[in-house]
C-alpha cells in the first residue's frame, strides 16, 4: 500500500534523522527482485572475503613476508602506500597482534545500477545510514516485504557489536559520534533509543562525555560513573587528533578494558584497496587469497582503478593506467591532455582526510572543464606524499523510473533518475548478513550520486515481479 505524503512528512518532522537535511519523498519503497536480493547476499560474502584478504596482504607486506605459497612475491610498497600519512601510533595499533582478524562490524558498498549490472565504487566500513535505513524500513513496512523487515537492522547491528564482548551478557555499548560526524548524531541517538527499549545498554555519546577511571573508560549516568564495555566508533580516524581523550581509548583497549569497533586500523578504510585489487603485480595474490566465487564477483563489480603515484619512472617506462590519445602515459600529469571522451574517469582522495567522505573530493573528468580537471590532477599530485588519490573508470548508472511526490505537494508520479544502492551487512563471525538496503534515487542529470536535497532516500522491498520500469 503506498504511503501518503502527509504521513511521510509527519514521520520525518517528529523524528528528524539528520541535522539540516531533507530529501524527496516517495509513496513506495524501491523494488528489488528475489534474484537481485540473492545477488546482494553474494556481494556481502565477497566483501567480507575481500577484507580478510586485504588484512593478510597488508600485514604480510608490512612484515616483509612472501605473499604466495609456492613462488616468490614481495610487495613492501603495499604497506607503504596504506600507511602513508598516518600517525605512528595508528600504524602500530593496526599491526598489533591483538588486532589480528579484527574486521569492520558494518560493511556498506556503494553500488551503481548500470547496463552491465552492479558497479561497486566504494566499500565503506564506517557508514552512516544505519539508523535512517532502520527507520525507513519500519516506516515503509506496510508497502510490502521490506529488505530488513522485523527490525533486522536494529537487532543484527547490536548482535554484531555486542559479540566483541561475548564474556558479558548485556555489555554497555557507547555509540561515540564526533563533532565532524555531528550530522549523523540524530540517527545514532534514535538507534540507541530503540535498543534501550529492547533492554540493551546502548548510549549515544560525544567523545567529550567519556573519561578514564583507572584503566576503564566511563561516562556519567545519572550522576554516577558507568563503565563502557564497547565503543562503536562513529568517527573517521583522521578525526582522532581533534579528540583530546583519544589516547585513553588506546590505553583502555590495550588493557583489555574496552573493545573498539570498527577497529582503528586505517588500512581498512582506504579507497586505495580497490586499486590494489586491480594492481597487475598483485593478481596472483588475489587469486590465491580469495575464494574463486568471490574473486569472480569482485572482478565484475569493481571498475578498473589505479593509485595516482607520481613517483618518477625510468626512461621508456609507462604507467599501467588509462591511455591518452591512444598512448600509455609516463606521467600522471598527462591526464590533463585527455579528451572529454577519455576523461570518463573519477578522481578522489583515498582516505584519512576530511574530504574523503561525502563526495567532497570527487572529480568526474567528463563533467569537468579542462581547467577543473587540471586542478584536480594537480591536487592529487601535490597531496601524494601524504594522501594518495585513486583514479577509477566511471561506470554510468542506467536510467530508472520511480514514483515521487512533487516538492510543492500533489499526487505522486513516475520520474526518471539514476540509482545508487547501499546494502548494509553486519559482520558476525564468518558471516556478513544482509540486513537492509538504502536506495538513493537522483535526477538523471546528476553524475555523482549521493544523498542530496533533490534525491529520494528509500528502503527496499522484495518484489519477485518488479515492474520493468523500476529496473530498466
Amino acid at each position: 500500500m503506498p504511503i501518503a505524503q502527509a504521513a511521510l512528512q509527519d514521520a520525518f518532522s517528529t523524528t528528524p534523522l539528520f541535522e539540516d537535511k531533507s530529501w524527496r519523498l516517495s509513496p513506495e519503497a524501491w523494488p528489488l527482485t528475489a534474484a537481485q536480493i540473492e545477488d546482494l547476499r553474494e556481494i556481502g560474502s565477497a566483501c567480507l572475503d575481500y577484507h580478510r584478504a586485504l588484512e593478510s596482504l597488508y600485514l604480510r607486506s608490512a612484515a616483509g613476508k612472501n605473499l604466495l605459497r609456492n613462488k616468490p612475491l614481495l610487495a613492501p610498497w603495499v604497506a607503504e602506500y596504506l600507511d602513508r600519512g598516518k600517525p605512528e601510533v595508528l600504524v602500530a595499533h593496526a599491526r598489533d597482534r591483538r588486532n589480528r582478524g579484527a574486521l569492520p562490524v558494518v560493511l556498506r558498498p556503494d553500488l551503481l545500477l548500470t547496463d552491465e549490472g552492479w558497479a561497486l565504487t566504494e566499500l565503506d566500513s564506517v557508514p552512516g545510514g544505519v539508523g535512517l535505513t532502520a527507520f525507513l524500513n519500519r516506516l515503509y513496512a506496510p508497502d510490502g516485504e521490506i529488505v530488513g523487515a522485523d527490525d533486522a537492522m536494529i537487532r543484527r547491528f547490536h548482535e554484531a557489536v555486542a559479540a566483541h564482548r561475548s564474556d558479558i551478557r548485556n555489555p554497555l555499548v557507547a555509540l561515540v559520534v564526533s563533532e565532524e560526524a555531528a550530522t549523523y548524531r540524530p540517527e545514532m541517538e534514535w538507534l540507541a533509543a530503540q535498543l534501550q527499549r529492547l533492554g540493551k545498554r546502548v548510549f549515544c555519546l560525544s567523545p567529550d562525555d567519556i573519561f578514564p577511571l583507572g584503566p576503564s573508560l566511563c561516562f556519567d549516568l545519572e550522576g554516577n560513573p558507568e563503565k563502557i564495555d564497547i565503543i562503536y566508533r562513529f568517527f573517521e580516524l583522521f578525526d582522532l587528533e581533534r579528540i583530546p581523550t583519544a589516547h585513553y581509548f588506546f590505553e583502555s583497549w590495550a588493557a583489555g578494558e574496552v573493545a573498539i569497533t570498527p577497529p582503528m586500523r586505517p588500512f581498512q578504510e582506504e579507497k586505495l584497496g580497490l586499486a590494489l585489487f586491480h594492481h597487475h603485480l598483485l593478481q596472483d595474490y588475489w587469486a590465491e587469497a580469495l575464494p574463486a566465487r568471490s574473486l569472480a564477483r569482485l572482478r565484475a563489480l569493481i571498475p578498473p582503478s589505479w593509485a595516482v603515484d607520481p613517483a618518477p619512472l625510468p626512461p621508456g617506462a609507462t604507467l599501467v593506467g588509462p591511455t591518452v590519445g591512444g598512448r600509455a602515459l609516463n606521467d600522471w600529469r598527462g591526464l590533463a591532455e585527455a579528451s572529454k571522451k577519455e576523461r570518463e574517469l573519477i578522481l578522489k582522495i583515498s582516505g584519512f582526510h576530511e574530504t574523503a567522505w561525502g563526495a567532497r573530493s570527487v572529480a568526474y573528468g567528463a563533467d569537468c572543464s579542462r581547467e577543473e580537471w587540471q586542478s584536480a590532477i594537480d591536487i592529487a599530485i601535490a597531496d601524494a606524499p601524504h594522501n594518495l588519490h585513486v583514479l577509477q573508470t566511471y561506470r554510468k548508472p542506467r536510467r530508472a523510473s520511480h514514483p515521487l511526490y512533487p516538492v510543492a505537494g500533489g499526487e505522486a508520479a513516475p520520474e526518471s533518475g539514476r540509482l545508487r544502492l547501499c546494502p548494509y551487512y553486519f559482520v558476525h563471525g564468518d558471516r556478513a548478513e544482509l540486513s537492509g538496503a538504502l536506495a538513493t534515487f537522483c535526477p538523471p542529470d546528476k553524475k555523482i550520486i549521493h544523498g542530496m536535497q533533490d534525491a529520494a532516500l528509500l528502503p527496499c522491498r522484495v518484489a519477485p515481479d518488479a515492474p520493468p520500469a523500476a529496473l530498466s
